[in-house]
């Protein structure tokens, strides 16, 4: 039961996106076709969760034991920018048309900040190994979420008769943040 309050609260929640504002680059950015917008999330959620094991086993294993607690940044950071390597170079090789899709996006997962949000409150919240994968997997369902909705309701804006002077950046920051609202209703829910 833990582990469902863990996944559901970093997927709805405690959204790293419509409630921690964090990854907001990618989100507005890939967030124009639905097809685009969803393959984004799956590669975040995957090194979401790659993520979440390999820095629990540096952080537990490693950093803590020889008392190197303060470098996690450091090491968080690397470990994030060698996994996304390491999902480019896989996307690149297994879907042309998706790699050419997520173009400049696919790189900058590196530095998308939910990623690294997501290693820190993992260890600020002292979960277990199994509990922190969880959550990164949840972390990752809740940005796929976010991103997806997002690209829906843009899709059915580009039919829509939109005022000249909210085309564009506007609608969408508007949009993004009655989407944030709309989550902020869930806050208070779950405290895990």
């Amino acid at each position: 039961m833990e582990l469902l309050l863990i996944f559901l609260s970093a997927a709805i929640v405690n959204n790293f996106v419509l409630a921690y504002f964090l990854g907001i680059c990618p989100f507005i950015g890939v967030s124009g076709k639905i097809t685009s917008a969803f393959s984004m999330g799956l590669a975040t959620t995957f090194v979401m969760t790659i993520t979440a094991i390999v820095t629990w086993l540096i952080y537990h294993l490693l950093l803590v034991p020889y008392h190197l607690e303060f470098l996690q940044y450091v090491s968080f950071i690397l470990v994030i920018a060698s996994l996304v390597q390491f999902v480019e170079m896989f996307i690149k090789k297994v879907s042309q048309p998706l790699y050419r899709a997520l173009g400049i996006f696919l790189p900058l997962i590196t530095t998308n900040c939910a990623i690294l949000g997501l290693a820190l409150f993992m260890v600020l919240k002292d979960y277990s190994f199994v509990q922190g994968v969880v959550y990164g997997v949840g972390a990752g369902a809740g940005f796929t979420l976010a991103i997806t909705i997002m690209a829906g309701i843009r899709e059915e804006l580009d039919l829509a008769d939109v005022p000249k002077p909210f085309q564009g950046a506007p609608i969408t920051l508007i949009v993004a943040g009655l989407l944030a609202l709309a989550f902020m209703g869930f806050s208070g829910l779950i405290s895990v």
